[in-house]
């Protein structure tokens, strides 16, 4: 039976082989791509979570976080729950001014928010899960500052950090302008996302059941105009979005092939002055890492 042995060895070797020259070819593929856009920068995580294989392309550039930053908000407030220091049916007042990182207070306006509907009910009570879904959602600017008064910044970026998101910076709730102005933003990288949404896909970040709930909330995100666009109809993608005009767009996901094969996708671009232009080409390095890994 020792030949039998040795066959596997050398069937596995050359399966190795073959899996590693298809990602040499994506990769190339892919910078080829990034090397054709007007942008300053751009980081992007790919990483199979059926197979071993992975491609890091600048995973490791800083970008302001945007609204990617309430990846690590929703964790901890799940985590919340499963430890019994909230319920997802909890009941947050809403409002619109919230303490700045330097000085004084800031207000949030609808003008400047992706969801304005929170706005009519400024005075009343919303159950957390509700601002949590407008939060990824709708990326409700809102909603998450009332999240992160409850759970605390520092708090998300603790939990992000020991997860394997040993760089990701969260500081502050959304349109802070002292704070902005002061350089004291929400950043991230393409591998900090990456690895959060690795930990949420195979059930670490939280329970199991939390980590089921997270997927689908992301599942249900309305701004679908970047690695959605990418894979066929139909696939299910759970992803969030982040961006601020002409400084940076952002999108990061779970992919779910409708015949398997999972994988986590992050790509993040800084410097595209055209939104479009930004859309597109996260679309096309989504399509190319979907055709690649189905080969």
């Amino acid at each position: 039976m020792k030949w039998l042995r040795v066959l596997a060895l050398l069937l596995t070797g050359t399966a190795t082989a073959a899996a590693s020259q298809q990602a040499s070819g994506l990769r190339a593929t892919l910078e080829a791509r990034i090397a054709r856009a007007p942008g300053r920068a751009v980081g992007l995580y790919y990483r199979s979570l059926a197979r071993a294989d992975s491609i890091l392309i600048d995973a490791n550039l800083r970008f302001h976080a945007a609204s990617t930053m309430k990846l690590p908000v929703m964790i901890q407030i799940f985590r919340d729950a499963d430890a019994g220091l909230l319920n997802l049916d909890d009941s947050l007042t809403v409002h619109t001014a919230f303490p700045s990182l330097v000085e004084g207070a800031f207000v949030v306006g609808k003008e400047d928010d992706s969801d304005s509907t929170l706005y009519a009910l400024v005075g009343r009570n919303r159950p957390v899960r509700d601002l949590l879904e407008r939060m990824i959602t709708r990326s409700s600017n809102l909603a998450t500052n009332i999240l992160i008064e409850r759970v605390g910044a520092d708090r998300a970026q603790r939990t992000a950090r020991a997860l394997g998101a040993w760089s990701i910076q969260v500081l502050r709730g959304v349109e802070d302008g002292a704070a902005y102005r002061a350089g004291l933003n929400n950043t991230t990288t393409a591998r900090d996302l990456g690895v959060l949404l690795q930990a949420i896909a195979t059930g670490r970040a939280a329970s199991p059941a939390a980590c089921d709930s997270m997927l689908a909330i992301l599942g249900r995100q309305e701004f679908n105009e970047g690695i959605p666009v990418g894979v066929p109809p139909g696939t299910r993608v759970a992803h969030k979005t982040g961006w601020i005009g002409e400084v940076v767009y952002h999108d990061a996901a779970v992919v779910f092939p409708p015949e398997g094969g999972r994988y986590v996708l992050v790509v993040l671009t800084g410097g595209i002055k055209e939104d479009s232009v930004a859309h597109n080409l996260v679309a096309d390095l989504s399509r190319l890492v979907y055709d690649g890994v189905r080969r």
